[in-house]
């Protein structure tokens, strides 16, 4: 009875262990094989560096966002240093710590009124602004305090390029003046740096910095005063030499300041101000949001050919966002390559390693790229006679993914070829477009990927027939978007501005201006403001569906129009991921959208974890 039962149980395990083989090797077969980009077996054979020092995406917002330099030059012109503004800083305080910051300091720091009106208005209004603006100062300080020693300059000249371009390198007057020190196209011509098509080195810290710190030695050979020297750089010798003959021959700042245009007036106060909340942030409750990457942790190489942005971004696994940063200098997100000049491009050393490490497959990639360029179709039927167009089958690029934008007030192709992550090379050729100047309303092609395939005339003509219908339902889509919304007022309070008000609402600048028909960043206190509170989406995917069905050529479109975010999946990270090559991987997903599912705080991922996608 009991080997009965022994035999019982031992053909009850060998029939289960055979059942599990047939479904494990069931398994195997249905696998379907998943066929790999050019550019991921490309990625797949880098050698990879263990380095991970990762820029924060949020900081990378902070260094090329405006709303500072907005706010401190309309601040700067503005502000009326005769008025006193009511601020807990004893007087007495002041002037203790002014005479001690004058006993280290080269300049002539004296207290008075109107330089503690302006400090006390910083105080007031500009708190946030310093604490962000001291964040940036950890990136671009110690490459100012190297070239102003080299020139024997003061190292607290540093601080005028908060006052300058609130250390944003990408920063444009009204006048034109450009980059972190504000030069002047011809200035700039005057001190050897480059402007061209490709290249602008005004924006270009190292290169200005080197530029502006000549600039402060010759006028300082002139002047002997390091406070004319400033008056100088902001309004030319000429009016400081000016003001000095109408104030009697007087050479102190203090003495012929009442002589010098009313903006340089309140020039050096803002600067010395600048110098104080630096100096005594502590004191003043301001705290320094940290930097997460500094220059030292930077790296250059040379390009040995052409590279845009857009390619090295997916090669490397990196934000385009950040290339641009480290790079401010190239005006097309495109590094050229000319016989006889090197061009250099700046990166976190980690990738730098990798760039390095398999530069040979990079170029090879590139020059795989300039090959598979295929002529637009439109160019391609005139060229082709019309007798053989019948017979003969031309070469037409398919769409991998297919997006249509309408060009609103305030755009510019630059901005709108950051927001696809695409070049403005490239945009411009899918649009037939000469200038870099779009006609607003307009609606602009935009790929992410051409493939050569061939089909016939007639197809090609009912390609484009259907693209047109697919413009259309994207335009029914986006008037769906816009009735989701709902609109509110707000009124503007003390100290509010348009980058705040907008963040506080989920909205950006652009936005903002464009739903209040604002041509600038300047709002008075106490204004009504049309904000948006964003309703859940009603999309009407019928009105999308229709329009493309009746051609496999767009499916891609079709799939943007329904989104990843409508499906429900899982991922599990894998070696050498990071939440920016995770989202690609995933149409319509950003890296927000990855940390908001899962509870990401840190940005931290680990090769096994497992990620909601849309959970």
């Amino acid at each position: 009875m009991i080997v009965k039962k022994i035999s019982i149980v031992v053909s009850v395990f060998f029939s289960m262990s055979i059942f599990a083989q047939d479904i494990a090797k069931t398994d195997v077969e249905i696998k379907p094989i998943v066929k790999i980009s050019y550019l991921d077996s490309v990625k797949n054979t880098f050698k990879r560096d263990v380095m991970a020092t990762r820029v924060d995406s949020l900081w990378m917002n902070e260094l090329v966002s405006l709303d500072i330099y907005d706010d401190l030059t309309k601040d700067i012109q503005t502000i009326n240093t005769d008025v006193t503004v009511d601020e807990e800083l004893p007087t007495e305080l002041l002037k203790q710590r002014l005479q001690a910051m004058n006993e280290k300091s080269p300049f002539d720091i004296e207290y008075n009124q109107g330089l503690e009106n302006i400090i006390k208005s910083f105080l007031k209004n500009r708190k946030k602004s310093f604490s962000r603006l001291m964040s940036l100062s950890e990136y671009y300080f110690p490459i100012f305090e190297d070239a102003f020693a080299r020139q024997n300059v003061p190292l607290e000249i540093k601080y005028l390029a908060v006052v300058e371009s609130a250390l944003n390198p990408k920063a444009v007057s009204k006048m034109g003046a450009t980059g972190l020190w504000q030069f002047m196209y011809g200035t700039g011509k005057q001190y050897a740096l480059k402007i061209d098509s490709y290249i602008d080195e005004r924006s270009d810290p190292l290169k200005a910095t080197a530029a502006a710190s000549e600039y402060m030695s010759k006028m300082f050979n002139i002047f002997g005063d390091w406070e004319l020297v400033l008056a100088s750089y902001n309004s030319g010798p000429g009016n400081v030499t000016k003001a000095i003959r109408r104030s009697g021959g007087k050479t102190k700042y203090w003495d012929i300041r009442n002589h010098l245009p009313k903006e340089t007036q309140g020039y050096v106060p803002a600067f010395l101000a600048t110098m104080y909340l630096f100096e005594y942030h502590k004191e003043h409750g301001i705290n320094p949001q940290r930097a997460v990457v500094k220059n030292f942790e930077t790296d250059t190489v040379q390009i040995k050919n052409q590279m845009s942005f857009k390619q090295i971004a997916d090669l490397l696994d990196m934000p385009q966002s950040q290339i641009q940063l480290l790079n401010p200098s190239y005006k097309l997100n495109v590094v050229p390559f000319y016989q006889g000049e090197p061009h250099y491009l700046r990166l976190p050393k980690d990738k730098i390693a990798t760039f390095v490490s398999n530069e040979d497959k990079i170029y090879d990639y590139v020059a795989y790229q300039s090959r598979n360029k295929t002529m637009p179709t439109q160019l391609a039927l005139k060229v082709t006679p019309k007798a053989k167009a019948k017979l003969e089958r031309t070469i037409e690029p398919v769409d991998t993914d297919l997006k249509w934008y309408k060009v609103r007030k305030g755009d510019n192709l630059g901005a709108i070829a950051a927001r696809y992550n695409v070049n403005v090379i490239d945009l411009k050729k899918w649009n037939n477009l000469k200038t870099n100047s779009v006609a607003l309303g307009r609606n602009l092609k935009i790929k992410s990927d051409i493939d050569a395939v061939v089909k016939n005339p007639k197809e090609v003509k009912a390609t484009l027939a259907i693209e047109k219908k697919a413009e259309e339902a994207v335009a029914v889509v986006d008037d769906k978007d816009k009735a989701s919304k709902v609109y509110d007022v707000y009124v503007v309070a003390n100290g509010d501005n348009l980058g705040s008000i907008a963040k506080k609402f989920g909205m950006n600048i652009a936005e903002l201006k464009e739903l209040n028909s604002l041509t600038s960043n300047n709002i008075g206190l106490g204004k009504s403001l049309t904000v948006s509170k964003i309703a859940p989406d009603i999309i009407d995917e019928h009105a999308v569906n229709t329009a493309v069905a009746s051609n496999s050529s767009i499916d891609s479109f079709k799939k943007k129009a329904t989104s990843t975010k409508d499906l429900g999946e899982d991922y599990y990270v894998k070696k050498g991921d990071s939440l920016y090559s995770i989202s690609k991987k995933y149409p319509g997903v950003t890296i927000s959208d990855i940390k908001k599912w899962n509870n990401i705080k840190d940005g931290d991922i680990k090769p096994g974890m497992k990620l909601k996608i849309n959970g």
